[in-house]
């Protein structure tokens, strides 16, 4: 079905009509779509029932990112949706930012706005910036929507002409996404993530939005990178100027733990003790693993696998732990006849330096049973593993 393509299909939306027809698609299915869309189009204009259908499952996608009281007062389009910062992320930097003095921000590839609705909300006073006039008068209208628009002034320009000099921060979420999908290529971004840390370099402060599997070499020796994640999953990295020179940070959402690395040589082989600990995939991304082991007493079970192992079971936000009761060699018919025998039939599998695939061994051990069981496929010591246990009990 359609979606909002022109600033005309947005402004139809935002009039009465479409305010109307917005409302009443808030819980609507969409595997019942054809039929409400043939509903509703004997009653409002065919071109505004779909540019509205488009809006509802945009309104729906967003929820996971920014809450259901918001997604349905906000508006979006489809690049919108798929880059705008998570609202927890964006809550996290905003707070920071204003503990760190930031009272105005220039936000540089504003998008939907997103960003700036969080820094508003913390206080900061915001230029928001996007060089598409459709992208920018949504962000307007989400400012307004959510009752900040004292507070952000939008934009449509090109933010290379930005004069950044009155803000006391810069913040810049290149776009990362293309015609054929995501960039991988820093220079690739729009713009490219150099020109983004020469303005970062004329700021006091500044944040840059980048991709998690950013080199660490690519990272300015001026700048502290923070990697961050939400609910086990990295959402992001960040380069902060005017803070902590070459520090490497992870942060865990939504707890807000935070770790710092200290330098430390990386963590010794040891052999595999009771409990397994899965860092937690920001730690991982800023190469802290050592830092963890060290808070465990413990070490890794192979020195290219990021699994630390201990002998005792000590509290940590920054990683998962596991009891383990079993270590095999590689071997699918041994599992499948130690599962059987335990009356496994949850199976959660786990890996990292195989090649095998989880949906793989599930469909070849075909667990059975009341019981649960997590089966690691990795290496220890350079020979191909399975270990298998489950989540440790305090």
């Amino acid at each position: 079905m359609g979606r909002v393509t022109d600033l005309a299909d947005f402004t139809a939306l935002r009039a009465p009509e479409g305010q109307t027809l917005l409302a009443a698609l808030r819980d609507y299915d969409p595997a019942q779509e054809l039929a409400v869309a043939s509903r509703l189009r004997r009653e409002h204009p065919a071109e505004l029932v779909s540019a509205a259908l488009g809006q509802a499952r945009l309104r729906q996608r967003a929820v996971a990112k920014f809450g259901a009281e918001d997604a349905y007062r906000m508006y979006f389009t489809p690049h919108g949706v798929e880059q705008s910062t998570r609202a927890t992320v964006g809550t996290y930097r905003a707070e920071r930012l204003r503990a760190l003095g930031v009272r105005s921000v220039a936000d540089l590839c504003g998008g939907i706005g997103g960003d700036a609705l969080a820094f508003a909300r913390a206080g900061i006073s915001v230029l928001a910036v996007d060089r598409d006039p459709l992208t920018a008068e949504v962000a307007r209208a989400n400012a307004e929507a959510l009752g900040l628009a004292g507070l952000i002034e939008v934009r449509c320009a090109d933010v290379t002409e930005i004069d950044t000099s009155p803000y006391d921060a810069v913040f810049v979420d290149p776009a990362r996404r293309g015609g054929r999908g995501r960039i991988f290529d820093p220079e690739a971004y729009s713009p490219p993530l150099s020109w983004a840390v020469e303005a970062a370099r004329k700021a006091p402060r500044a944040a840059l939005k980048i991709a998690p599997g950013i080199p660490h070499e690519a990272v300015p020796e001026e700048a502290e990178a923070e990697w961050i994640s939400d609910g086990g999953d990295v959402k992001e990295a960040v380069l902060w100027f005017g803070t902590s020179p070459g520090a490497r940070r992870a942060t865990l959402l939504p707890a807000g733990a935070s770790l710092t690395g200290r330098g430390l040589p990386d963590p010794a082989v040891r052999p595999l003790g009771r409990y397994l600990y899965e860092p937690d995939g920001a730690v991982i991304r800023a190469h802290l693993v050592a830092e963890v082991a060290e808070e465990l007493s413990g070490g890794l079970i192979d020195e290219t696998i990021a699994y630390v192992t201990a002998d005792a079971l000590a509290p940590t936000p920054f990683a998962t732990a596991y009891e383990i009761t079993d270590e095999l060699p590689f071997n699918l018919k041994k599992l499948k006849a130690l599962l059987r025998e335990r009356e496994v039939g949850t199976l959660t599998v786990k890996k990292r330096g195989s090649a095998v695939e989880p949906e793989e061994i599930r469909r070849r051990v075909k667990p059975k049973g009341p019981n649960a069981a997590t089966v690691f496929l990795t290496r220890v010591a350079g020979a191909p593993t399975m270990l298998i246990g489950g989540p440790a009990k305090a």
